[in-house]
């Protein structure tokens, strides 16, 4: 399986840091987004996720803005 790359680590750990300043976690996510926790976990470990599912999270989290 190919490293992830410095974008893929970045998007992974933005998305993750979001998580954690709204208090929420794994579980909450998969709930919101209708996925299974070890589905988002595997995700956002490898940094495997396209910018719509990142969208998808964030919104989902109630994050209207996100600084890069």
């Amino acid at each position: 399986m190919p490293d992830q790359t410095d974008w893929e680590a970045k998007a992974a750990n933005m998305l993750k840091a979001e998580l954690k300043r709204q208090g929420v976690t794994y579980a909450q996510l998969a709930e919101l987004i209708g996925d299974k926790e070890p589905n988002v976990r595997n995700k956002l470990s490898r940094g495997k996720f396209s910018a719509a599912y990142m969208l998808k999270c964030l919104n989902a989290v109630d994050v209207g803005e996100l600084r890069i």
